[in-house]
């Protein structure tokens, strides 16, 4: 589902450094409540989404990555991410992983793929992240 399961895990950030594991430790799972574990997941995400706490193109967290965070078995993960991916809000590309598919659409989505556009055509060049962010500070001290 999520990719190759020995593959490091990718969830401390989403593209380009943008913390989805921080916006995802707000999710937690009621086991009191009437709604199942996986359900609470999926409305957990789409509400992240909503909220804009989570933007398009952002990378989750593999699936036994959140299973543990949230300390449930990872089929409860695994089942939230098909039924997302069947709805069409999240995608999983292979060894890379799954990956928000639907966001607000709003200029906060927009903004991110600006700054995801740019920080991979900097690395293309041969930039490192550091050099990455003096430039940004630098642009913004100018604005």
């Amino acid at each position: 589902m999520t990719g190759d399961p020995s593959a490091p895990d990718p969830s401390s950030t989403g593209p380009a450094g943008t913390g989805t594991a921080s916006a995802l430790d707000a999710l937690r799972i009621d086991a009191g409540s009437d709604r199942p574990p996986f359900e609470q997941v999926r409305i957990g995400v789409i509400d992240l989404i909503e909220s804009g706490e989570l933007l398009t193109g952002e990378r989750l967290p593999t699936v036994r990555a959140l299973a543990s965070r949230l300390g449930v078995a990872a089929n409860t993960v695994a089942r939230s991410y098909r039924e997302l991916e069947a709805a069409g809000v999240i995608e999983t590309r292979g060894r890379q992983g799954s990956f928000i598919r639907a966001g607000r659409h709003d200029a906060l989505d927009a903004g991110f793929a600006a700054a995801t556009a740019y920080v991979e055509t900097a690395r293309e060049l041969g930039l490192d992240d550091s050099v990455i962010v003096e430039m940004l500070n630098r642009v913004l001290g100018r604005t």
